[in-house]
């Protein structure tokens, strides 16, 4: 009988891992010994935030491969063919979610591996809470281009897309750039679509602020440097107002 594959959330910044992490969460990660992670340096920092009962110099931890990379997975998964449980750990929150981990798991799957996804804290879905937008049609596009002109079209592009299918957009920036996006979209929007940025989730210093594209040129969005930060748009389909998106229950 094959071991299981734990998807386990990591935090999303230096907060205490019982203020964002379910018992159940923390009691799997503290048992596993065995763990396929992003960055073995992050999973032992997080290892040794939840506090595992044995020496973490101990433990079987093994880097994913980068997402182009050509990887065997199944060999990866060769302690679960075993019998053994492991654990798939991101740099922070939801594994399998903007990292290779979904090669891992989807090789799982295929291999015949049970997959249990645990609770614990997700940007997407923390952000997408929070920016009172379209929960029921959206999509996440990761990192945007870099280059001025770009970047605009992108922007561009997700409007569209937006006011076309009603669906918020998603996507993430390095924080060094954050006050940059920002500036890019107040400039490149439409004056009324709407921009909210999540930054600093779970953390004691959380800030989310929705605001039309127009009001973002007031900001100063230097505070926003350095954090991690969720972007999401949503321009409403003409004849809508931004407050009227549709209820179901």
């Amino acid at each position: 009988m094959s071991g299981c594959l734990y998807l386990v959330p990591n935090l999303l910044g230096l907060v205490p891992p019982h203020s964002v992490l379910p018992q159940r969460t923390l009691d799997v990660a503290r048992t596993l010994t065995t763990w396929i992670v992003e960055t073995p340096k992050a999973a032992r920092a997080f290892l040794a935030a939840v506090e595992v009962p044995v020496p973490i110099a101990s433990l079987d931890i093994q880097a994913l491969p980068a997402a182009d990379a050509e990887a065997d997975w199944r060999a990866m998964l060769a302690p679960a063919l075993r019998g053994i449980d492991m654990g798939l750990l991101s740099d922070a929150g939801a594994p399998g979610i903007a990292d290779p981990g979904a090669f891992l798991v989807a090789a799982a799957h295929d291999a015949g591996v049970r997959v249990v996804p645990l609770v614990g804290p997700s940007a997407l879905l923390l952000g997408l809470m929070a920016a009172g937008m379209n929960g029921q049609r959206f999509a996440f596009h990761g990192y945007l281009p870099v280059k001025p002109e770009a970047r605009a079209e992108a922007l561009t592009g997700l409007e569209r897309a937006s006011r076309a299918q009603d669906a918020t957009q998603l996507f993430i920036e390095t924080p060094y750039r954050n006050a940059t996006m920002i500036a890019a979209l107040a400039r490149t929007l439409a004056p009324g679509t709407l921009v909210c940025v999540a930054a600093d989730l779970t953390l004691p210093t959380e800030r989310i602020e929705r605001r039309s594209a127009a009001q973002w040129r007031s900001v100063d969005a230097a505070w926003y440097d350095k954090r991690p930060a969720l972007f999401l748009l949503h321009a409403p389909p003409a004849g809508r107002s931004p407050r009227s998106s549709p209820r179901t229950r």
